[in-house]
Parts: structure tokens; sequence; C-alpha cells
């Protein structure tokens, strides 16, 4: 049951995030927006980690986290590597491919990538920090995408909560850090641990760049204003 439990709020949490995003971006507008070549490229060696895996069975051991394991390399391999099965890795993919779009799509391609990568290096160094990082390893930290993934998405729930005027987008975005925080204090739970992180370092990238960032927000306005420019439509020639 607990596993359950564990399985199913983990699942929530990212369906708040993705519905933070969305709403962050526009859901209307997704149809209309750019190919996003980022997350396209981001997936691509995730499938490629799990084809990988089910043709050579020495993958995990050569390229997953294990601290115990030497290998710079491990750190940015074993992100591309899944350890949760076949519907697991399927979520996993699902789910990168998704926030990695609305992310490119939101802070533009070289923040995300750089964002992306944040969430791969820094939580560690965070945990460290905050005295979190030690007593026993769970083997299943050692691989998947799923924490850089809670943490990018979780990027887009801080501006979010700053730029809506809607109640049901301000709810969401704080329920993706109430949440997190729960899911960590009460099941220890690290994917709420890093979309905490992720939010607050979203926070900062907000705060901190928000007059050179351009977000791709409201696709929806230049087809109004070609509208309004049609005759009948009450525009001007």
């Amino acid at each position: 049951m607990d596993a359950i439990v564990f399985t199913l709020t983990t699942a929530l949490l990212l369906i708040l995030i993705a519905a933070a995003g969305l709403a962050l971006v526009g859901r209307d507008t997704v149809p209309r927006r750019r190919l996003p070549w980022l997350a396209i490229a981001l997936t691509v060696p995730a499938v490629a980690g799990v084809v990988l895996q089910l043709c050579w069975p020495g993958a995990m051991d050569a390229l997953d986290a294990d601290p115990a394991k030497p290998g710079w390399w491990r750190v940015l391999t074993s992100v591309f590597m899944q350890n949760g099965g076949v519907a697991g890795a399927a979520w996993n993919i699902a789910t990168l491919a998704l926030v990695a779009a609305l992310a490119e799509w939101f802070w533009g391609r070289p923040p995300a990538l750089v964002l992306f990568l944040a969430g791969i290096l820094l939580p560690q160094h965070i945990d460290a920090l905050l005295g979190l990082a030690a007593g026993p390893v769970d083997p299943r930290n050692f691989a998947g995408s799923s924490g850089a993934t809670y943490f990018l998405g979780a990027t887009l729930a801080a501006p979010l909560l700053v730029r809506t005027r809607v109640p049901k987008e301000r709810l969401t975005a704080a329920a993706v850090v109430v949440l997190g925080l729960a899911l960590w204090f009460l099941q220890e739970n690290g994917h709420g641990l890093v979309s905490v992180y992720g939010f607050a370092v979203g926070a900062l990238t907000w705060a901190a760049g928000r007059r050179w960032l351009h977000p791709e927000r409201d696709l929806d306005r230049p087809a109004r204003l070609r509208m309004g420019a049609l005759p009948g439509v009450g525009g001007k020639r």
C-alpha cells in the first residue's frame, strides 16, 4: 500500500507541475508553437538509454550514478538510464518530453537547457549544504530522469505564481511547493524535495532575468490583432 501511495502522490505532483507549465505558456497556444528542439534533443538520448539497457546488460553498472563507482560522467549519463521497469521508463520519458517542451517555450532554449543541467547538478550539493545527504542512499536514486524533470518543471511554477491573476492558476503554482514539501516530510520522497529546489531556482531566475527573458506567452494576441485588421471585424485597412 505504501508503494502505491508513493507512486500516486509522485504522479500527482507531476500533474500539478504540468498544469502550472501549461497555464504559464497558454494551453490554447500549444498547437501554434514552434517545434521544441531542446525537448526532442533531451528525449532522444533518454529513449536511446532504454534501448541500450535492453541490448547491453552492463549498461546500468557502467552508466549509473552509484557513488561507490568511479567515473565523472555518471552524474550525466545516469539521467538517461531508467530503473522503474517498462511503465516507469515510459512515464519518465513522456514527462521529460512534456516538461522540457513547456520549459523551452517559456524560458527559451538556452535558459531551459541551463535549468535542466541545474536539475542534474545542483540538488546533491544543496542536500549536502542542508545536511540532507547523510544516511543510507537509495539505489533507485542512482539512475532516472525524473529528478531533473521535476526540478525543471517546478521552475515554471514560480513565475506563474507572480504573473497570473487567475486564482486557480496561483493555487496550482503554490500547490507544487506545498505538495513537494509534504512528500518530502511525510514520505522522504526526493521528487518533492527537488521540486522545491526547482521552484526556488525558478523564482531566482525570473527575478534576476525577467527584463531580458522574453517568454512566448500570448501567441493568441497576434491572432486577435490580425482578425481586428480584417474588414468587417472592426479594424482599419
